[in-house]
């Protein structure tokens, strides 16, 4: 704090500088919604109507297909007022975020995953936060739509689930994040990320950070990679100090699992992907940086949802005892992952300086 004067209350500190001008006027949003496979033409369609029918009118409705020539026609003929676009970048969902931020024209790009619906308020909730000049990004709460919930084939029409399904009784909340959704111990407010599927920045935070990184993510490896969002959300952080990004509980998603994602193989192996995505993200942004919210999640969070396990075991829920046991060997298989991705990056030469933006996109772990 500053020193006051004789006499004055305590001076709280100077804040510095906001990292953008104030907007004067309410936020145009573009929307980007990325799309790679015919086998997701029903949530595609669904995600648009959802964007269409927002509270908050959005400035745009962007859709970026992946190196997809057939669907980018198909869709471009079926949505006609929607900005249909193809990856101008490398394959993958980094590719086409970039791509997206390139040809949007609002001053705040959301984004929103191609196999999820959102509720009417999303943009109104994420809009009314960008009047303070600190705050770079807003994210929400993504809701899952497990086995049995509402077809996207009706959420066309009506884009809110009147089902959300069953979620299997092993499947800990704690590990919501391996299906793309909000997961138990992560609460609204500042936070170091934001998640990729259901995530709003400004624009002018895209040229200080400098893009996704297209080494990092989905699309371009055999196994489910994450993190480019995390990546991205600490290199923005990094070099703009006094940024703000905030999680808004009231932006709310929900995201489909298909039935092979609820299934214990998929839960293992996301696990170990992140791993070894996590190894990535160190690599580029460093491991104080790249792992502070993880340390916290598994040092508290996971301990108390292995006790919440064992605790509902002996009340009589045997599943409980399958949630604790996930937990537990999740929170194994990530660090696996984590200690092969070190390893194999130890291997492999470091990127120039000022290369860390912009990935060449090898695959050292298979």
């Amino acid at each position: 704090m500053t020193t006051p004067l004789p006499g004055e209350p305590p001076r709280e500190p100077l804040k510095k500088k906001p990292p953008v001008e104030p907007l004067k006027v309410q936020p145009r949003i573009s929307v980007v919604i990325c799309a790679y496979t015919e086998q997701r033409w029903d949530d595609v369609h669904a995600a648009v109507a959802s964007v269409r029918a927002q509270e908050y009118a959005p400035e745009e409705i962007v859709l970026v297909i992946d190196h997809n020539p057939a669907l980018y026609e198909r869709l471009k003929a079926s949505l006609p007022d929607v900005r249909v676009v193809e990856n101008r970048e490398e394959r993958g969902l980094s590719g086409g975020k970039n791509t997206g931020v390139a040809v949007a024209n609002g001053d705040v790009v959301a984004f929103l995953d191609d196999d999820a619906v959102a509720a009417p308020g999303w943009l109104r909730a994420f809009s009314r936060h960008y009047a303070d000049p600190y705050v770079a990004g807003v994210g929400g709460m993504t809701l899952p739509m497990w086995p049995g919930s509402t077809p996207s084939s009706e959420l066309v029409a009506a884009p809110v689930p009147t089902s959300t399904g069953t979620r299997p009784r092993w499947f800990p909340e704690e590990f919501d994040w391996t299906v793309g959704c909000t997961y138990r111990g992560l609460e609204a407010g500042p936070v170091r990320n934001l998640m990729g599927g259901n995530a709003s920045f400004r624009r002018e935070m895209f040229p200080i950070a400098g893009g996704f990184s297209t080494g990092i993510g989905r699309g371009i490896h055999r196994r489910p990679f994450g993190c480019e969002e995390t990546e991205f959300c600490i290199r923005l952080r990094q070099r703009s100090p006094e940024s703000e990004l905030l999680l808004d509980d009231e932006a709310i998603i929900w995201h489909r699992v298909p039935p092979e994602r609820a299934r214990f193989p998929y839960f293992r192996e996301r696990c170990y992907a992140e791993g070894l995505s996590k190894a990535q993200v160190t690599r580029s942004v460093g491991t104080q940086d790249g792992l502070a919210s993880e340390r916290a999640h598994a040092l508290r969070t996971l301990p108390q949802g292995v006790l919440r396990g064992l605790g509902d075991t002996c009340r009589g829920d045997l599943s409980g005892l399958g949630r604790a046991s996930a937990i537990t060997v999740g929170l194994a298989w990530t660090a696996w992952g984590y200690a092969v991705g070190r390893y194999a990056e130890r291997r492999t030469p470091h990127a120039a300086p000022g290369a860390a933006a912009r990935p060449n996109g090898e695959e050292t772990v298979q």
